[in-house]
């Protein structure tokens, strides 16, 4: 079988936005290379999932290839992938050269060559990810490993935002919390947070592409029993109370949903936040201190940053 690849060369902080919106046009998969992966994750003291050597075509932004079976037909659903790409400065994020595309391919040439790339990472102290394909062993009882299918719709998790994420996660959980992760996307935050001792995680996405992936990397993880993920609209029509609520999207979406967060999560809970460049954080944290949330923690790695609020009162 034949496949169509498109190739978007944009900015590193564009990937995973990018990648969303070509696995919703009907990509079977994708696969990444950022420029930014080797310097993400130099001289952190957790390891590296991308070998340096394998990445020399880049030296600024980012490719994100997504393949389209032959049943597809590309060029019609090309004006709509780059009209979606052209609005993302609307929400914040640079697109780079936002140059696009369109080759024939093989399957064998896709299907399995993303995989060279990815090993296992500490992320933080108890948290490691590794590709689902991968041997790994711990030499630390501490070390909760997360099991991931990267390449074929979200990434390996390791992307700066959901790394902050993880690590805002580690610092807040302390067992026995009902959690909601707003965006699920891979899962790998629910997939965290019940390794992490949450007793109950509810795991939305608006797109059911996610849910899908979600569902499919928790059954790689078995322990992690205690998730359900559904699709939905943020927190619209959600009634669950939560000790803890979870959000990895764009800062525009965030503050949309600011109101229904504030109606489900308990008094002296926390609202942990990411996917916030630079450029946005200002906009989120007076937003958010307006709706009566009050600032707990700051998480930083580069441009991009994870807060963490409380609700201390009704």
């Amino acid at each position: 079988m034949k496949w169509n690849e498109i190739k978007v060369e944009t900015a590193s902080e564009a990937v995973e936005a990018v990648a969303n919106i070509l696995m919703e046009a009907g990509a079977s998969g994708v696969a990444i290379e950022d420029a930014k992966d080797v310097d993400n994750f130099s001289g952190d003291g957790f390891g590296e999932i991308i070998d340096p050597e394998m990445i020399t075509s880049l030296t600024e932004g980012a490719y994100v290839k997504a393949y389209f079976p032959e049943t597809i037909f590309v060029p019609e659903i090309l004006p709509t992938i780059k009209e979606r790409i052209n609005k993302l400065p609307d929400f914040g994020l640079p697109i780079g050269k936002n140059e696009v595309s369109v080759t024939e391919v093989a399957e064998k040439d896709w299907a399995t060559a993303w995989k060279k790339y990815y090993h296992p990472v500490r992320i933080s102290r108890f948290l490691t990810i590794k590709p689902s394909w991968e041997e790994y062993q711990t030499l630390d009882p501490k070390e909760q490993v997360i099991a991931l299918d990267p390449g074929m719709a979200f990434g390996t998790g390791t992307h700066p935002t959901t790394r902050l994420t993880l690590q805002a996660l580690e610092t807040t959980l302390r067992g026995s919390e009902t959690v909601l992760d707003v965006g699920t996307g891979s899962g790998v935050l629910s997939i965290a947070a019940s390794f992490l001792g949450a007793k109950e995680i509810l795991a939305y996405d608006l797109d059911e592409v996610a849910v899908r992936a979600a569902k499919e990397n928790i059954a790689l993880n078995p322990s992690a029993k205690n998730i359900q993920v559904e699709v939905n609209d943020l927190l619209s029509d959600v009634d669950q109370k939560a000790d803890v609520i979870v959000a990895n999207i764009l800062a525009d979406i965030i503050i949309k949903m600011l109101p229904d967060a504030w109606r489900l999560l308990k008094t002296n809970g926390t609202f942990i936040i990411s996917g916030i460049i630079e450029a946005k954080k200002q906009t989120v944290m007076e937003a958010m201190q307006e709706q009566g949330f009050i600032i707990d923690q700051i998480f930083q790695q580069k441009d991009w940053y994870a807060l963490t609020f409380k609700k201390v009162e009704e």
